[in-house]
């Protein structure tokens, strides 16, 4: 793996897991808020989030294991 790419919080050589849709929202509204000079993607543009996106990351929220 290139240096740099998934390294973010490794644990005993193994990348941490990706952080999800919403995650990722939330860093950039906080980043945003913060005054970086960014904006949100408008809906229909390329890369912003699809319906799809926002189906799959619900889904996945919801599919924990109980203990």
């Amino acid at each position: 793996m290139p240096a740099g790419k998934g390294t973010y919080g490794k644990k005993k050589g193994r990348p941490a897991k990706k952080k999800g849709l919403y995650d990722n929202i939330h860093a950039k509204r906080k980043r945003i808020a913060a005054g970086s000079g960014e904006s949100m993607r408008k809906a229909g543009t390329k890369g912003a989030p699809t319906s799809g996106d926002f189906k799959s990351a619900a889904k996945k929220k919801t599919t924990k294991k109980k203990k």
